[in-house]
């Protein structure tokens, strides 16, 4: 039952049964590499183009498999959306993302990993494209399978670098750039993480602690939808229109704050009126989150459709560039075809295959309320914007995996002392002679005491107690315990190990498709 019950969740809208996600899939792939055939104008060979074009739409769909779960992922697990209306959001956002803002030029080399000028012939570099794009697109898929969020950026990374040294050998690569990449497996999450447990300590201290939530709530969501409203203007300018609207960080700062102010006059009083008839309880004052988490899922799918389009389409233009021009190019141009391949496969995947990884990243890491997912999505797109500025290369799915990890153990550590210090007052009452009675009062005191409050009697109780209320043995056993609840440990060492091996798999992957695509053109 419950295998059926896990099968029902992660079939995407377009069709419950997998046999038929996966015809439609096929069938998706087909008509793309038939049109790419149909309409390859000035294309030196269009059986070659067709193939490049299925395998374009075929990792589209793996991005929209996978890496979209990211920006609905966690208003789908704190609730703030539903699975059906996050896949809808997420589709048209990052098919407009990817039509509207994803330009008419791409880099034929991600990240400049490799350097084409060393490989002069044009059609040994087409053979590099496809097979690092092919490479990408089946770990995509295997990482998908397994229920692994991966970052699609180091996925076709990982496949240009595999191609290339097999095509022209290791001083092909730059491995200064590849170093770069690397320290970004650290970067990304931690940065992310940080943030993300920064703004949920503050939404602690601000609202949950206080004793009336709702009129503290009333002060400080306005400032934090002012702020993520000052994040996500400065994020889309600099990183989502970036090719139809260049300006500097500081420009785009300039602007999204003046858009913040605004909201923030905007928002306030419709806050104040939400707010009215509210309970004073951590889950009402929740909702006041659900909204701004729904305008963040869209924005966030918006910037990803706009930059991580070409993962999937920036190969297949490459491959379309050398095919008409027999160069090998570091631009090229991309066709209106390309561009729908790519947008119409991301909005695809997602809706066919995107529960699986939607459910994992909301909700099987650790348990999210709307006030943790509005901490994600504003790690997000902070981390996108400080990363930029210092010139680190940062993937947005480590960045939002790793701030579902932030709030996860930062909820843990606050649970765990939580639970020492009341173990500590029952002890202490204990020994002060109290009854069961007395010491309940007592608990009950602490637990609804404002922080201030809390602190205090702390003061007092670390004056008269004797050391050591609670053995050693106990506070292991009951922070084993505590990190058991919070954070899934297995979903950590899943994910760290799919992140560690990305690009060394999509590399062999690709280096090996290579020969079998250079050994089949000979042949």
């Amino acid at each position: 039952m419950n295998q059926a019950n896990n099968s029902k969740d992660d079939a995407g809208i377009l069709g419950g049964h997998e046999f038929v996600r996966v015809l439609i899939a096929l069938a998706f792939v087909l008509v793309a590499g038939y049109y790419a055939s149909s309409n390859g104008m000035g294309v030196s060979n269009l059986s070659i183009l067709a193939i490049a074009a299925a395998i374009g739409a075929y990792m589209a769909i793996n991005i929209g498999a996978n890496d979209v779960a990211n920006n609905v992922g966690p208003a789908v697990g704190s609730k703030a959306l539903s699975l059906t209306g996050a896949i809808v959001i997420a589709a048209i956002f990052e098919a407009s993302g990817a039509l509207i803002a994803g330009g008419t030029v791409v880099g034929t080399i991600k990240n400049g990993i490799i350097n084409p000028s060393a490989i002069g012939d044009a059609m040994t570099f087409v053979w590099v494209m496809m097979a690092a794009l092919l490479a990408g697109a089946i770990w995509l898929n295997l990482a998908t399978y397994l229920g692994a969020p991966v970052s699609t950026t180091h996925s076709i990374v990982g496949g240009v670098l595999g191609a290339g040294v097999a095509a022209g050998g290791l001083d092909i690569a730059n491995w200064e750039k590849m170093s770069a990449i690397v320290a970004s497996w650290v970067i990304s999450p931690v940065l992310g993480g940080v943030i993300a447990a920064l703004f949920l300590i503050y939404i602690k201290r601000a609202i949950t602690y206080k004793s009336d939530m709702v009129e503290a709530a009333k002060k400080a969501v306005p400032l934090l939808v002012a702020t993520m409203v000052w994040a996500f203007s400065t994020y889309l300018i600099l990183k989502g229109l970036k090719k139809i609207w260049k300006l500097d960080f500081v420009t785009a700062a300039m602007i999204g704050f003046a858009i913040a102010l605004t909201v923030y006059f905007i928002v306030r009083p419709l806050i104040d009126k939400a707010a009215q008839g509210l309970k004073n309880d951590k889950d009402a004052v929740n909702s006041l989150f659900t909204i701004p988490l729904i305008v963040s899922a869209a924005l966030l799918s918006f910037a990803h459709g706009a930059n991580d389009v070409a993962n999937a389409i920036g190969p297949l233009a490459a491959i379309n560039d050398a095919l008409m021009t027999g160069l090998v190019s570091s631009k090229a141009a991309i066709p209106l075809w390309v561009m729908i391949v790519g947008s119409l496969g991301i909005a695809l995947g997602l809706a066919l295959f995107g529960p699986k990884l939607i459910k994992t990243v909301g909700s099987e890491i650790t348990e999210l309320d709307k006030s943790r997912a509005f901490c994600v999505a504003m790690a997000a797109a902070i981390t996108v914007i400080l990363a930029s500025q210092l010139g680190l290369p940062v993937s947005s799915t480590h960045i939002a995996v790793g701030g579902i990890f932030g709030v996860g153990f930062l909820r843990e550590y606050l649970k765990l002392s939580y639970e020492k210090k009341l173990e500590a007052i029952v002890s202490h009452s204990e020994k002060s002679g109290f009854d069961n009675e007395q010491t309940q009062a007592f608990v009950e005191r602490f637990q609804t005491a404002s922080v201030d409050e809390k602190r205090a009697i702390l003061r007092e109780l670390k004056a008269s107690q004797s050391p050591s209320p609670i053995s050693s043995a106990e506070r292991k056993g009951l922070k084993k315990a505590t990190k058991k609840e919070l954070v899934k440990r297995s979903a950590l060492f899943k994910i760290a190990a799919a992140w560690v091996i990305t690009v060394p798999a999509s590399a062999f992957l690709a280096a090996i498709l290579f020969y079998m695509l250079l050994g089949f053109s000979v042949a």
